[in-house]
């Protein structure tokens, strides 16, 4: 069966996708998920170019390192920068490298571009704001800030709504962090937790040209339909664009659909030209070397063992193209095979959830415990979203015994002291592998928040290359190593004692964290 057939019943009439024939131009052998491109673009690469890390701290000091030794562009989007001596420090390497480039003899091509959320970026009277200004007024023509807006927030909604309880309508969510060629995919965003102990996932993509354009051209179609960040902290959006809570909210979110759809279908078509070309030129290479022995093949690039493939979640805007993806792939795991899915907020849609309990093949589902769910501890309304999250762990994990599923679809909950979970992804295991041959990573939680409220991006990651598949298999047991099993006794601890209000409420608000 055609895992392509399965999307159709899923292609909704405002996601304006190309769909492309099948590739008559792969070798024998090629993957099995080569489907993925009638969505989106599919960039090859050797698996030599593609890093897994593990720690916070390596995530921190590889972000400055990249930042230092940038020459041409620099394009961060993130939920927000903080505002401690971490964050500081990196400002100050964008500021050290920024002022290297004027000093530079030839003209400075150096071009900074940060992409933030307008409501978590503004939140404080010190935010990511005050932060980023100085950058603004030392470098106006070099350095670009654009705040996302949801076009949901407006009206008297927005007027009513108090700080922080705003940014539960909808948010720029995507973690991308590129250097020149160099990619960081991630779920970290830019603050001292996530540099310090709040474990996190993190891919780095060296030396990849058309992924980093292509992440490039994503971050600045965003931007464009974003307020842009003044040297006086002000704001105001791009000369003839519609505003996101002013304007016409119909008008702004085609525009938004069209910019971002017109960078995810110009990449297909550039990546399809580029396979034909490399499939010909290999054709003709065969054909020579057959006849003029090795000197035909020089100069070729090695075929590629890994493939990339971006997945845009934009529901606001009428794009559910990673939602689809993740379906097809949920749907599509067959008996034997295993799924590793870790989510930091266990709040799975309906429709993920359906297709775990109604599938064949076997789930390990990681989660927070409740003493590492970013919200423990908070203050407020805010301190009662672990016992939330509890509650709804607690609903799927009783339907998983009712359905008699337990040895199928097993929860874990992570643990560690002095330190908080915001891991997020996939890993899959074809049935008799050991090792995995897909991973999803970026920013989406596989929430209602994540298919229908905010921006969202993550990569497919495929490879055939055992080495690489070992380190994807290595970062996943390092992260379930630090886990418990769920059993009917862990909802018996104290500690997961949930309050008759908050069992009232979660059924009501569960689609807003």
């Amino acid at each position: 069966r055609s895992s392509w057939l399965l999307l159709a019943p899923l292609l909704t009439p405002p996601v304006p996708v190309v769909t492309a024939s099948p590739c008559s131009l792969c070798p024998e052998g090629a993957h099995r998920f080569q489907w993925i491109r009638n969505l989106v673009p599919e960039f090859g690469i050797s698996s030599s170019h593609v890093k897994v890390l593990s720690s916070p701290a390596e995530f921190y000091e590889l972000l400055k390192v990249q930042i230092k030794t940038a020459q041409q562009r620099v394009v961060m989007a993130s939920l927000y920068l903080g505002t401690g001596l971490l964050e500081q420090e990196l400002v100050d390497c964008l500021e050290e490298t920024l002022e290297k480039s004027l000093q530079a003899k030839e003209s400075s091509n150096l071009r900074v571009s940060i992409l933030l959320d307008y409501t978590r970026g503004s939140r404080g009277r010190k935010n990511s704001r005050t932060m980023l200004i100085p950058l603004l007024q030392r470098f106006p023509e070099q350095v670009r800030v654009s705040l996302f807006h949801t076009p949901n927030l407006r009206g008297l909604l927005r007027l009513l709504i108090p700080e922080r309880f705003n940014e539960t309508i909808g948010l720029q969510h995507i973690k991308v962090y590129l250097f020149d060629d160099n990619v960081i995919l991630s779920g970290a965003n830019l603050s001292d937790l996530y540099f310090t102990n709040r474990q996190d996932r993190y891919v780095l993509l060296q030396d990849s040209p058309e992924i980093a354009d292509f992440f490039t051209e994503l971050v600045d179609a965003i931007g464009d339909v974003s307020l842009q960040l003044q040297h006086d902290d002000t704001v105001r959006m791009m000369e003839g664009m519609v505003h996101p809570y002013q304007g016409d909210k119909m008008a702004y979110c085609e525009i938004a659909n069209q910019r971002v759809m017109e960078v995810i279908n110009s990449a297909r078509t550039r990546q399809e030209l580029l396979h034909a070309k490399a499939f010909h030129s290999s054709q003709q290479g065969s054909s020579s070397l057959s006849q003029q022995g090795s000197q035909a093949s020089e100069g070729l690039k090695p075929e590629p063992d890994t493939w990339i493939y971006p997945l845009i979640q934009m529901k606001p805007f009428g794009i559910q193209i990673d939602e689809m993806v993740t379906e097809t792939l949920l749907t599509e795991a067959e008996r034997d095979a295993r799924v590793y899915l870790t989510t930091g907020y266990f709040n799975l849609t309906q429709a993920y959830m359906d297709l775990i309990l109604g599938t064949r093949a076997e789930y390990h589902i990681l989660l927070a415990s409740p003493e590492v769910n970013g919200f423990f501890g908070a203050k407020g309304v805010a301190g009662a979203i672990p016992a939330a999250y509890v509650y709804i762990e607690r609903q799927f994990y009783s339907e998983v015994c009712i359905l008699h599923q337990q040895e199928r679809v097993q929860l874990q909950e992570y643990s560690r002291a002095g330190w908080t979970f915001h891991a997020k992804g996939l890993w899959l295991y074809l049935a008799g592998s050991d090792l995995p041959c897909l991973t999803l990573i970026g920013s989406p939680n596989f929430g209602y928040r994540s298919v229908h409220r905010d921006l969202e991006a993550q990569v497919a990651i495929v490879t055939e290359n055992k080495a690489l598949q070992q380190q994807l298999h290595q970062e996943q047991e390092q992260l379930y190593l630090r886990s418990g099993v769920v059993s009917p006794s862990t909802f018996e601890q104290p500690n997961r004692y949930v309050k008759l209000w908050v069992k009232l409420v979660t059924p009501l608000i569960k689609n807003f964290f």
